[in-house]
C-alpha cells in the first residue's frame, strides 16, 4: 500500500470506536454500506484484518488495536497542523496560553507581567479549560503553551517543572476533624475526594489532585449526580457533606468561606506545577514565555512553601468576620 489517507483513518476510527457499522456511518454522515467497502479497501491494502467479524459483534483485530493508536495520532497531528497553519496565518499573531483557572498558584498576573518585558513577546490569548484538557490543546493546536498542575501523558511534549505548592485539606467547617489544627493522611480513612476516590493513603489515588469530574455517593449527604464544573461547585459540595478536598494552598488563600475549614496535613505530597509545550515548537514567543514563567516561579518558590499553617489560620481569622 503507497500510504494511508486521512479519509481512511476517520473512517477507521469511527467503528473503532464504536465497533458497530451502523453508528460509525451515522457518526460520519454516510450510508454504512460505502463505509464497510472501505474498511475492506483498507484492509486488502495492508494485508491484514482490523476487525473480527460476527453477527453479534465487531471486535479489533490485535493489528487493529496498533492501527488505532496510531491513527489518532495521525489524525491529531493533521488537525493540529491546521490549526497552527491558520494560527500562524492571521495578521496580528497571539500566544495562546492554556492553563486551568486558579490552577497557577497565584503567580499568572506575575508570569504575564514578566513575559511583556520580554523583546520577542506578543499579545496572549488565554485558552481556559478542565482538568487534563490543556495537554489536549497543546497537541490539537489550540494552544501553543501550557501551564498545568499534572500530566498524564507526555508524548510529543517537552515539559519543564514550574515549582512546588504545599496543600491543605479542605473540609465542612463543621466537620469534627476542623477543630485540630493539623491531621495526618491516616485521618481521613474512609472518607471521599471529590471524584469519588477513597482520600484513604491505602487506597490508589490517594494524593487527591485537581477538579473533580464526578462524585459519589457518602455520608448522610448524597452528593452530586453531575460532574463538578468549577469550584464555586466544588467547595459547596465539600461544606454540604464529608467529602474533603486536598487544595493548593494558592486557592485556599483566595477562596475563605464561612463553611470551609482548611488544615494542614503533614504527610500530604505538594501539588507540582509545570509549563508544557509541543516537541516540534521553534517559537521565539514560547521560548520567551517559558523564560520568563521559569524566573518567576524560581522567585517565588520560597515564599510559596512557607508556612501553610498560618495561611490556614489566616483563612481562619479571615472566615471570622462573615
Amino acid at each position: 500500500m503507497n500510504g494511508l489517507e486521512s479519509r481512511q483513518l476517520r473512517y477507521f476510527v469511527a467503528v473503532a470506536e464504536e465497533l458497530n457499522f451502523g453508528r460509525a456511518a451515522e457518526r460520519l454522515g454516510m450510508a454504512q454500506p460505502p463505509l464497510s467497502r472501505a474498511i475492506r479497501e483498507l484492509e486488502r491494502g495492508l494485508g491484514v484484518r482490523l476487525f473480527e467479524r460476527t453477527t453479534r459483534q465487531v471486535r479489533l483485530t490485535p493489528a487493529g488495536e496498533v492501527l488505532l493508536r496510531d491513527a489518532r495520532t495521525a489524525l491529531e497531528a493533521i488537525s493540529a497542523a491546521a490549526r497552527r497553519a491558520s494560527h500562524a496565518g492571521r495578521p496580528a499573531p497571539q500566544l495562546r496560553l492554556a492553563l486551568k483557572a486558579d490552577f497557577d498558584a497565584g503567580l499568572l498576573p506575575r508570569f504575564l507581567a514578566a513575559y511583556r518585558r520580554e523583546a520577542e513577546a506578543i499579545p496572549v490569548e488565554l485558552v481556559l479549560g478542565g482538568r487534563g484538557d490543556q495537554e489536549a490543546a497543546l497537541r490539537d493546536g489550540r494552544a501553543d503553551v501550557a501551564i498545568v498542575p499534572e500530566l498524564a501523558d507526555t508524548r510529543g511534549l517537552d515539559v519543564e517543572p514550574l515549582l512546588t505548592e504545599p496543600r491543605l485539606a479542605a473540609l465542612a467547617a463543621s466537620d469534627p476533624l476542623a477543630a485540630r489544627s493539623s491531621l495526618s493522611l491516616a485521618d481521613f480513612a474512609g472518607r471521599m475526594l471529590p471524584d469519588g476516590r477513597l482520600a484513604d493513603p491505602s487506597a490508589p489515588g490517594a494524593d487527591g489532585g485537581g477538579m473533580p469530574s464526578s462524585t459519589a455517593a457518602h455520608g448522610p449527604f448524597a452528593g452530586s449526580r453531575q460532574p463538578v464544573r468549577d469550584l464555586a461547585e466544588l467547595f459547596s459540595l465539600v461544606e454540604l457533606s464529608d467529602v474533603v478536598w486536598f487544595v493548593p494552598v494558592s486557592i485556599a488563600r483566595r477562596h475563605a468561606r464561612p463553611g470551609i475549614a482548611y488544615r494542614t496535613v503533614r504527610d500530604l505530597p505538594p501539588a507540582e506545577f509545570s509549563i508544557a509545550w509541543p516537541q516540534d515548537c521553534r517559537s521565539p514567543a514560547v521560548a520567551a514565555f517559558i523564560r520568563a514563567a521559569a524566573a518567576v516561579a524560581a522567585a517565588a518558590q520560597p515564599a510559596i512553601t512557607a508556612q501553610p499553617l498560618e495561611i490556614a489560620r489566616s483563612v481562619d481569622t479571615a472566615q471570622s468576620v462573615f
